[in-house]
């Protein structure tokens, strides 16, 4: 076998008798723990952060090679449609942010937008209201229909938890659930400036549609969810307990919405 592989007795032997580092064992087992922990949402770089808030010093490129040796990889990203329907003749708001998404405190910008998501029993709509500034998800709903009731809905959920502030922004797509007369109606009563996006321009509401990417990324890789009421469990337990609680954000230098919602400048 030796001269097959063309290497020496005592190097062949040396190689067989090779105890794994500890060091290097114990490094492997904890980033295995954190990327099921993460049920593999994670890549090299945030599994590098969760690594180093434990105090532990450690090299990007280091924990790259440990998972690429173990055969580990972040899930994949995909492609979707828009859900809103901008082509209409109502009155359209300015566009305030214009692409600068530079918030100096919570709850001076709140973002919105409407993504659905496919089941066994047919389609449910999702409607996310979000902190700018910590990227936290303040209120959200879920239903089985795509009408104003349910950017309402989402928005009435945000106020009741979160306070508003002086000028606080709102802004959105062009969609007809944005330009209803009765949610336009509960803003001004709230003293919330409306904002909208350019038409059919993505980029201009660009943290909101990343969130969307995300959310479809880690939590419905494997395809449609069963049934409706899974669905809605698993959507209260993506947002809730994991997205706003737990997953570090690259934006935030690998830091959770909620530790960012709560502190008072972003260090």
């Amino acid at each position: 076998m030796c001269q097959v592989l063309g290497v020496s007795k005592s190097g062949y032997y040396k190689w067989v008798n090779k105890k794994e580092d500890p060091e290097q064992k114990a490094l492997s087992d904890l980033v295995k723990i954190i990327y099921w922990e993460h049920q593999g949402r994670y890549g090299y770089r945030r599994i590098t952060a969760e690594i180093r808030r434990a105090g532990i010093v450690i090299n990007g490129k280091r924990v790259q090679r440990i998972m690429k040796k173990l055969g580990l990889k972040a899930v994949c990203p995909r492609r979707y449609k828009r859900t809103t329907k901008s082509d209409h003749k109502r009155e359209v708001s300015q566009n305030i942010l214009e692409q600068n998404f530079e918030a100096q405190r919570k709850d001076q910008i709140w973002l919105s937008d409407i993504t659905y998501i496919k089941t066994t029993e047919g389609w449910l709509y999702l409607a996310v209201v979000m902190d700018l500034y910590s990227r936290r998800i303040l209120g959200w709903a879920l239903r089985e229909y795509l009408g104003k009731e349910l950017v309402i809905e989402a928005l009435r959920k945000a106020i009741e938890d979160y306070q508003i502030t002086a000028n606080t922004i709102f802004h959105s797509d062009r969609g007809v659930q944005f330009t209803a007369d009765e949610f336009r109606r509960q803003l001004n009563d709230l003293g919330i400036t409306q904002s909208m996006s350019g038409r059919g321009n993505c980029y201009d509401n660009a943290p909101m549609e990343s969130f969307f990417h995300t959310l479809k990324n880690e939590l419905l890789l494997s395809g449609k969810l069963e049934t409706r009421y899974k669905t809605r469990i698993a959507i209260f337990e993506y947002i809730e307990i994991y997205y706003n609680k737990k997953r570090l954000h690259s934006s935030l230098k690998y830091r959770t919405p909620d530790e960012v919602y709560s502190s008072k400048i972003i260090s």
